[in-house]
């Protein structure tokens, strides 16, 4: 069976419907003998009504967190919505011109650029599906195709519960030849209820990424630290499908940063 030793998809109390501190997940992580945590907190216009960088302050001072932390290595990420037909990612068209004690800045950016700019990796995700409706699969296969150029995100989540129509091999053969990867999600595999909709769909995309050589990530998208490196479902999915182990990115700490560096021009550790 696949060792898998990375968690890089999971939520803090930051993501307001989460439950668990990043030390309580942390801690979590060590007991399971994992070698690295990604803490990815949801960026998106479901946390606030008002949109304004001081309500997303919590990814601006990441780098107070220790990168190894009781024996886990730790990255900054965030979970970042695809808000429309053409991929782009939330905050693209906020403009903050103010830091959050409110002082000005020396010119305007954007909430995503400001954000971006702390994290190590993003996750682009859908959780709202309905601006997809109107579009063909193949535009809507163009729309993670166009999120997943964007230089920040290295992985594509649960793509298998989204509920969008899209054509899946062309998006795949992207993620190959972008370097990025296409996640495996446990709760998508695991909870009550998820799982009646989503499995069949994990299901073929895990196989056809094995097929056509695309990497895969592990993400518990735990929300309570009991959670936390939890890969039960997705390890079965793994040994099912005899999965290449060569393409798990989290079977260890050096795949999954090996594989980020390849993929992310700005990627340092």
């Amino acid at each position: 069976m696949i060792r898998i030793s990375c968690d890089v998809h999971t939520h803090t109390l930051a993501s307001r419907h989460a439950y668990s501190t990043i030390e309580e997940n942390v801690r979590a992580a060590a007991d399971q003998n994992f070698e690295l945590l990604g803490s990815t907190d949801h960026f998106s216009d479901m946390l606030y009504p008002d949109q304004d960088v001081r309500n997303f302050q919590f990814f601006l001072n990441v780098k107070a967190w220790p990168r190894q932390w009781h024996g886990v290595m730790v990255l900054h990420g965030c979970e970042a919505d695809i808000v429309d037909g053409q991929g782009n990612l939330f905050g693209h068209n906020i403009t903050v011109d103010h830091e959050i004690n409110g002082q000005a800045l020396h010119g305007a950016t954007t909430l995503k650029k400001r954000v971006f700019r702390n994290c190590d990796y993003v996750i682009a995700s859908i959780h709202r599906k309905d601006f997809t409706n109107d579009q063909t699969p193949a535009q809507n296969a163009q729309m993670y195709i166009n999120a997943l150029q964007d230089k920040k995100v290295l992985i594509l989540g649960h793509l298998g519960r989204s509920g969008v129509d899209f054509e899946l091999d062309p998006v795949l053969k992207a993620a190959r030849d972008l370097g990025k990867l296409v996640e495996l999600n446990e709760a998508s595999l695991t909870s009550s209820e998820k799982r009646d909709k989503s499995l069949l769909p994990c299901h073929h995309i895990a196989e056809r990424c094995a097929e056509l050589g695309v990497q895969v990530s592990f993400g518990s998208d735990s929300h309570v630290s009991a959670g936390i490196a939890r890969c039960e479902g997705v390890g079965s999915l793994l040994e099912e499908l005899d999965f290449p182990e060569e393409l798990v990115a989290c079977r260890s700490k050096e795949a999954f940063l090996a594989a980020a560096r390849a993929a992310l021009p700005e990627f340092s550790l």
